[in-house]
């Protein structure tokens, strides 16, 4: 067997618009157990859209991405339903900027021969594998983008607007969801940035750098995502995992109180998760734990115990056939964000 032998069958992203799971939403409603709670997922995301004051923020955690979702959070963007989007590192780099220069994740077996990988320089992310090799020019190429910024501290969405730039000119998919929301004017967040292929090339930068060079700021991250929460008159969660992009979201509600502003929990949220509430995580608590904190509003909240390709298809396409994105007021908080002095 050689690496050819198993980085031959792509996985595929799957596309809302190429279907209309409105039967499959309006069924589920009249289920029970994940089903019914599917389908009231869409429903309170269907109110977000409505409330034309209402601005969505996307938190993205785990391995959506690769395994099959990449377009779906893309068209989503593209059509008006998020406005701000909190990510980990490996979703934004590893995953989208990484098939934005060409590449692309493939099909494979969680029961693969790990050392055989390793040995092909194949990573494994359960049965989907990418070429280690392609990934390390994702690294350089974080490097390059580091090497001709100005020194001093940015916030992530400063550095993935500068990734935006970038993909304008030198993308090979033109469809990427950084390149996207660098058009669009929606802001993207990854409070760990370097928890991702971004951090190899950025020390890469400072190890050639020392003197001058760039750094991320998790700090601004939080200010700036605060920012938002504060100019939004109404805001609701839309959260695909957990880990730290839901709770960096849910905080700023915290973040504004501390800072002398009067804000609204979150009057809107949603999680789709497998993580598991009896041992105090849940991948950040459930949603009625959150409101103890004053954090989310528990009027509409669901919570959806899935795997979220499973699910997170159907609801955007039947947020997309349903339409009511077309009435939405754009928000572009990109544009408040770069136009702000402190």
């Amino acid at each position: 067997m050689k690496k050819k032998d198993l980085l031959k069958d792509p996985v595929k992203h799957a596309d809302i618009k190429a279907f209309d799971a409105t039967p499959i939403i309006e069924s589920m409603r009249g289920m029970s157990f994940t089903s019914r709670d599917t389908a009231s997922a869409a429903d309170i995301y269907t109110r977000m859209l409505k409330e034309d004051e209402c601005s969505v923020m996307l938190t993205l955690a785990g391995s959506t991405s690769a395994g099959g979702c990449m377009q779906v959070y893309v068209d989503m963007v593209k059509n008006n339903m998020i406005d701000a989007i909190v990510a980990s590192g490996a979703s934004i780099v590893d995953m989208d900027f990484f098939e934005a220069l060409g590449f692309k994740h493939y099909k494979g077996s969680p029961n693969a021969d790990d050392k055989q990988l390793r040995g092909f320089y194949i990573d494994r992310i359960y049965d989907t594998y990418i070429d280690e090799e392609e990934l390390q020019i994702c690294d350089h190429t974080i490097k390059e983008i580091a090497d001709g910024m100005e020194p001093g501290a940015y916030s992530s969405r400063e550095f993935i607007r500068e990734m935006g730039k970038y993909l304008v000119k030198n993308s090979k998919k033109k469809d990427s969801l950084i390149q996207v929301c660098y058009e669009q004017n929606v802001p993207i967040f990854c409070p760990a940035f370097s928890d991702s292929s971004a951090g190899f090339g950025l020390v890469k930068h400072q190890w050639d750098n020392p003197q001058k060079h760039i750094s991320i700021d998790s700090v601004k991250d939080f200010l700036e995502l605060t920012r938002i929460k504060m100019a939004a008159p109404t805001t609701g969660l839309f959260m695909v995992g957990g880990g730290v992009p839901k709770n960096f979201a849910q905080d700023t509600v915290i973040c504004a109180e501390i800072l002398g502003k009067d804000v609204d929990m979150h009057k809107y949220a949603i999680q789709i998760t497998v993580a598991d509430a009896r041992d105090g995580a849940c991948s950040g608590s459930t949603l009625r734990e959150a409101s103890s904190w004053g954090k989310v509003d528990t009027v509409y909240e669901q919570m959806v115990y899935a795997e979220a390709t499973t699910v997170l298809p159907l609801i955007g396409s039947y947020l997309y056939h349903k339409g009511d994105w077309k009435k939405r007021t754009k928000k572009e908080w990109g544009k408040m964000l770069d136009n702000t002095d402190r």
